[in-house]
């Protein structure tokens, strides 16, 4: 479902979001796709077990833990910081994804870096069984190719395709079903732009694509006021909510850009809601902790 902003913007640009977010109530937009040939590649190697990596309020764990009960699978989340054991019930995160099945193993933060280690993954299985390994965030090439199905017919005549970044999978399966007069922009949440390397393995053959690193607010989870009073009003606005780690960074980067005529009169831009709901009930509670104003989901 495509949705035109409702906001009236300078030298006739028009945007649109991409309700990636409406796949599926649980397993939404960049999830969903990430997880599906991942999903049927397990059960053709009739694996009964899902393992995965996330942090406290990770997407991704909450998509793998519904997703797997929803396809019969058994799911474990090696979660990041052994703090986290006595905090379940006060997580909505963890929570939801422990009411559908999944098992945890809480690591400290120095372990977790050593997700991709042969050797620790060798002691997983030692202790777990046999599993289905899925990435941190879901990224691997399996997950590029559910996301090179984001992009429809109904999308070619868009001059912009623009998309939040965390792992780089999402914007690589964009990148390559992207026509050759359409220029892919990400937003990363995290500082830098290392992302474009690890986004080149998974490239082919398209070189009209950039990240736009201005706009992470400090970097992976970091927020301002600024922030969530523009998602607040986007969602008074167009009745689209959005989330303030990816895709609240994503559209605020977008119409600050076309304020700044960034982008040539009369571009018509795509914006992808990559999803990212469940996370806000977590960050509100950050926010309140902090005596800041929360992100208002009920609008």
């Amino acid at each position: 479902m495509n949705q035109p902003l409702k906001i009236s913007f300078p030298n006739s640009i028009s945007v649109t979001v991409k309700r990636e977010d409406l796949i599926h109530p649980f397993v939404s937009g960049n999830k969903f796709r990430k997880l599906k040939y991942n999903l049927f590649q397990a059960a053709a190697e009739n694996q009964k077990t899902l393992l995965t990596f996330g942090g406290a309020y990770s997407n991704h764990i909450a998509a793998v833990a519904f997703a797997g009960k929803e396809k019969g699978f058994k799911t474990i989340g090696i979660i990041r910081g052994d703090e986290l054991r006595a905090k379940i019930s006060e997580n909505p995160t963890l929570h939801f994804a422990q009411s559908c099945g999944m098992e945890f193993e809480f690591v400290s933060r120095e372990d977790y870096r050593l997700k991709n280690d042969i050797s620790f993954l060798d002691s997983l299985k030692q202790k777990f069984g046999s599993f289905f390994l899925i990435p941190e965030g879901g990224t691997n090439e399996l997950a590029v190719k559910g996301c090179q199905e984001i992009l429809t017919e109904k999308d070619n005549h868009f001059d912009y395709v623009c998309c939040a970044v965390g792992t780089g999978g999402t914007i690589a399966g964009i990148i390559n079903s992207a026509l050759p007069h359409q220029k892919v922009l990400g937003f990363p949440a995290l500082k830098g732009d290392f992302l474009k390397d690890e986004i080149s393995t998974f490239v082919q053959n398209n070189t009209n694509w950039d990240l736009i690193t201005d706009y992470h607010f400090g970097g992976y989870a970091k927020v301002s006021q600024e922030l969530i009073a523009f998602i607040n009003l986007f969602n008074v606005e167009n009745k689209i909510l959005l989330d303030p780690i990816y895709t609240g960074k994503m559209a605020f980067g977008v119409i600050d850009m076309i304020r700044a005529s960034k982008f040539p009169p009369k571009s018509n831009i795509l914006l992808i809601h990559t999803g990212g709901i469940q996370g806000i009930q977590g960050m509100n509670m950050k926010l309140k902790n902090k005596q800041l104003p929360t992100i208002d989901i009920d609008v």
